[in-house]
This record gives structure tokens, sequence and C-alpha cells, in this order.
């Protein structure tokens, strides 16, 4: 809050808030008018030549970028203004907040140990669901019963199709099981390549452990496989060892498993093939440079946290970063827990949709097309014009010949 103005008797009998500060005591009069878009000239400010400075200016950025984050959370000099008895009272209120914050802490540690209480008890479940997915073992007539009731209820009457048993004799387990689910999983299919699946398909368990200290470890289990001998990969996020604001956990950073890749068969890397001439001889020679290129196993390799006096970058690593840890809890809250939904696609129905997403990013095809054939309408129209107009001097012409 902005300090009184100055040269100006202020009753202090009550202290002065927001809600009942008097209109006659008011710092802005009740005549005055906040500028609005209307009443601001473009000329009055060069937004290019403004742009321009900070480009070339980038220290100038970061030192007013600077000057700015030493604002935040400083006093406005509001709360030193109130009378004593006041300030104790405010005094003796962060006290009682402090005591409410000490059992958000207990509750979150407490929600911890239920979340782990409970984890040893899906854990069977989890084991049951691998070895039926990997053929070691066959699903009992209680739990294929219950899973057909469901289907019948979600079909509600839909005749399905069948598929031929006779041919499906020697099959073991589900294939490419895991594949399907996280392709199916929205924010993971978005990593996913087309050179990723064949590696993917190998896949043969996703599953968490949690940690001593507060954090978690993503397991992912691949039988054996021609591009890596990592029989186990895993990632582990870590978070700081004091709560947050609310009793929260705060995500600390994350540490991947180097993947052991066999020759020629990195699917993080690329390789550009570029000609060169020499100037002199004119001879051609064929150079090889392995570039980074988009995988989903660079997810095994998250981002790390930037240098504290490297504002340039802060801003994209630190929106990696919140994405890299988003995947995370992804996998841990929704994929793993729900594996056969999402190999379904039935758990798609229970994802929340960005409404900015939803709305924003798409438009009617029918407009679109309609715009389209208006404008080739135009076109052609504008075709004619010119042909009619290139063809009068022709016409002109030829009828001054005859005459």
């Amino acid at each position: 809050m902005s300090e009184p103005i100055r040269n100006k008797k202020l009753d202090l009998t009550t202290a002065p808030t927001p809600q009942n500060t008097p209109a006659n005591n008011a710092p802005i009069s009740s005549h005055a008018q906040q500028p609005g878009v209307a009443s601001i000239k473009e000329e009055d400010l060069d937004r290019a030549a403004a742009a321009s400075i900070f480009a070339q200016n980038p220290k100038l950025v970061s030192m007013i970028q600077g000057k700015l984050g030493t604002l935040v959370g400083r006093s406005s000099g509001y709360i030193e203004s109130l009378p004593a008895p006041v300030r104790r009272r405010v005094a003796g209120l962060k006290g009682v907040q402090k005591e409410h914050a000490k059992l958000e802490g207990e509750f979150q540690e407490e929600v911890l140990q239920l979340e782990k209480k409970y984890f040893t008890k899906y854990t069977p479940l989890y084991e049951k669901r691998a070895k039926i997915v990997n053929g070691a073992a066959e699903p009992t007539e209680d739990e294929i019963k219950a899973g057909e009731q469901d289907d019948e209820e979600d079909e509600d009457g839909k005749a399905g199709t069948a598929g031929d048993e006779s041919m499906d004799q020697g099959l073991a387990g589900i294939p490419e099981f895991w594949l399907s689910a996280m392709k199916n999983q929205i924010s993971l299919a978005e990593l996913i390549t087309d050179r990723d699946e064949p590696a993917l398909k190998f896949l043969t368990d996703i599953r968490m452990e949690y940690l001593e200290r507060p954090g978690f470890r993503l397991i992912f289990e691949f039988a054996e496989n021609e591009f890596f001998s990592n029989k186990l990969i895993t990632k582990t996020y870590f978070y700081q060892e004091e709560s947050g604001y609310g009793g929260e956990f705060i995500y600390d950073h994350a540490e991947g498993d180097k993947i052991d890749w066999k020759p020629s068969k990195d699917l993080t890397v690329r390789v550009e093939s570029k000609k060169q001439r020499n100037k002199n001889t004119k001879q051609t020679r064929v150079v090889k440079k392995t570039v980074p290129t988009e995988s989903f196993f660079n997810f095994f390799d998250p981002p790390k946290a930037p240098e504290a006096d490297d504002n340039d970058a802060a801003s994209d690593v630190e929106e990696r970063l919140e994405l890299d840890y988003q995947l995370g809890e992804d996998i841990k809250e929704k994929l793993i827990p729900r594996a056969i939904d999402w190999f379904t696609g039935e758990a798609l129905q229970f994802e929340e949709v960005d409404d900015d997403l939803a709305e924003g990013d798409f438009e009617d095809e029918d407009d679109e097309d309609d715009d389209e054939e208006g404008s080739e309408e135009r076109d052609d129209e504008e075709e004619s014009d010119e042909e009619d107009d290139n063809s009068k001097p022709k016409q002109e012409a030829a009828e001054c010949k005859q005459s």
C-alpha cells in the first residue's frame, strides 16, 4: 500500500485502511479519472524504440529485472505507521498463523504417510498387472467377469466385434501395453516420436517407489533389446527438506539414469550429412555431424536449474523444469495407477480440457473453406477482368483492321 501524501494532516485515532479511509482524506480526488487506452496517444510512447534499446542492451534489461526483484516483498511502510497497540495485535496474529502453519506441515506429513500406507496395498495389484501384461500369469475368472461387467455397462447395448480366438492361442500377455497407454496419455504422447516406438515396445513395466526423504522414483523396466543395455532406467524427483507456505512439499530437482546406448542406436541424436567443396581442388566430401533431436528418452536427462546470475535463460529453463515435473506427476498419479484405462482410452473422458485450447486454438473448418472459396472466386473474377481488359485492345485492333 502506498504511503500517505505528505503535508496532509491525518486523524490517526483510527488506523487508515482501504475499508475505513474517509473520502475527504483520500489522496486521489474524486474528480480524477484513471487514464484509459483512448486517452493515451501512441506518439507519446515509441514502443519500437524502447524495444530496440532493450534488444541492444541485454545488460540493461538484466539490471532492471534485478532492481525490480529486490522490491518484491518489501514493506510499503503502512504497517510501521500503525499505532503501537495495533502493531502488537498484528504481531500476535502472525504468531497465531505460525501455529496454523505448523499444523499444515503436520497435515501434509500425515497425508504422505497415508499415501505410503496405501501404496503398500496397491503394490501387489501392480505386480499382478505386470505378470498378466507380460504373459507370466492369467487373470482369474472372477477378475474377468468383473471387467466384462464394466464393459457391458460402458457399451450400453452397443455391439462389439469379437476377435478370432483361434489366431490368439500362441499370443502371451498384452503386446505393446505400455506404449499404447503412454500414447493415449496426452502429455506423454507429445514426447514420443516415430523413432522411439520400436524401443518402447520392449517396455515391460512402469512403477514407482517413495524415497526415505521427500520425493519419489519412477522405474521403467525393459526387455532385452537392440537399442540399449539397461534393464532398468529410473528417474528420481527430489523435494526440498523445508515445506512451503501452505505446508506443501516444494520440488527441488530431478535426476535420471544414464542410458547405455548400443552403437549407432542412440535415439536422442541424429546424424546430419553435409557436402563440402574444396575451393582449390573443387573436390567434394561428405561431413557427418551428430546433433541432438527430439525423443522420449530425453525425459531421463532433465533440465538443470539456471545459475543465479543467468537471467536470460532463467525463464526458458523454469518453464522446462515445470513441464518436466508435471510429466513425472502425470506418470505417478495417472499412468501407473490406471494403466489399463489409458490402454483402452477410457481415461481420456476424465481428462480436463484446457478451455483456452478448446476454444481459442480451434476454428470451424467450414468457415475457413468458405473464406478460401470466396478468395478463390475473387481471384478468378480478377483474372477474368484482366483477361477482358487485355482482350479489348485486341478486339479494337481487329475491328480497325477490318474497317
